[in-house]
């Protein structure tokens, strides 16, 4: 009877997950043409909050585990979390939510972390920026613009939630949302974040407002990628990180050879990614 119940509510939280995910990934999301972005659209607030009432939102509940709640009530203070917590904003890949979404926010709940991850595809105007089954990247240039705005504004918003430890806010991102976590330049003192952590990105790119890594001197930085990584194998994105970070702060540029992730662009499925990661968190925040 355990099991079966235990079954029941993993098929709930997954229906749930899914249903939260609809239009959220490129399979389902109905992009805007270029031209339909103007001016107001890039800061528009409205577009803004539509990618914070969408995020995904985890919480810890005890060790090794957390459960999906949402941003209305962090901002009602209905959690049943009465401490502070150290906080992920989240950003996800070029196809928006998808099973390994999921997969990373809860890995980093069960460890202990509030986790936020906004929606950038919830904006209602938003040109395709990729596509996963080719491989190109790139699609439209002003995504960046895009995906850091929004970023900004979630770290913003979590800093007004009760329960987040403001003094250890850390940006995390996948591939164009790991991109996005190194070029992302805070616009004002509530942006600021402790750390960050990129998973499966260079730092290089002939887009010179892209390129590199745009942290504070103090503030360490941990980036990750598969030395054969399929989407980084061309002239302008090859590498890694590891000319644009601070060593004398704590960053950290990991290559990962061996042959069971070199050739991988997602890292975090793997054990000894996700023990890297955790043990750069641990050194780094105060949690």
């Amino acid at each position: 009877m355990a099991a079966a119940i235990a079954f029941v509510s993993a098929v709930t939280a997954t229906a749930h997950a899914l249903a939260q995910d609809q239009g959220l990934h490129n399979s389902t999301k109905m992009f805007s043409a270029p031209a339909d972005l103007s001016w107001k659209h890039w800061n528009d607030p409205l577009e803004l909050e539509r990618t914070w009432q969408a995020a995904i939102v985890r919480v810890p509940t005890a060790a090794g585990q957390s459960r999906q709640v949402t941003t209305e009530d962090l901002q009602k203070q209905t959690t049943g979390i009465d401490r502070k917590l150290p906080t992920v904003i989240y950003l996800h890949g070029c196809s928006g939510f998808w099973p390994g979404t999921h997969e990373r926010i809860r890995f980093f709940a069960d460890n202990g972390f509030l986790v936020i991850a906004p929606a950038s595809l919830a904006r209602e105007v938003y040109p395709r920026s990729c596509n996963v089954e080719t491989r190109e990247g790139g699609l439209f240039r002003g995504t960046m613009t895009l995906r850091r705005n929004d970023a900004g504004h979630a770290i913003e918003q979590a800093r007004q939630i009760s329960i987040v430890d403001d003094e250890n806010i850390v940006l995390i991102g996948f591939s164009e949302g790991a991109m996005t976590t190194t070029s992302f330049e805070p616009q004002n003192e509530r942006q600021r974040v402790k750390a960050r952590v990129a998973e499966g990105w260079t730092c290089h790119t002939p887009w010179q407002e892209d390129k590199g890594v745009n942290a504070r001197e103090d503030e360490p930085v941990l980036t990750l990628v598969g030395e054969r990584d399929p989407w980084y194998q061309n002239q302008w994105t090859s590498g890694n990180c590891a000319p644009f970070l601070n060593p004398d702060n704590g960053s950290r540029s990991i290559v990962y050879g061996d042959d069971t992730i070199a050739d991988k662009h997602g890292l975090l499925e793997f054990k000894s990614v996700q023990e890297d990661v955790l043990a750069f968190l641990r050194e780094n925040l105060d949690f």
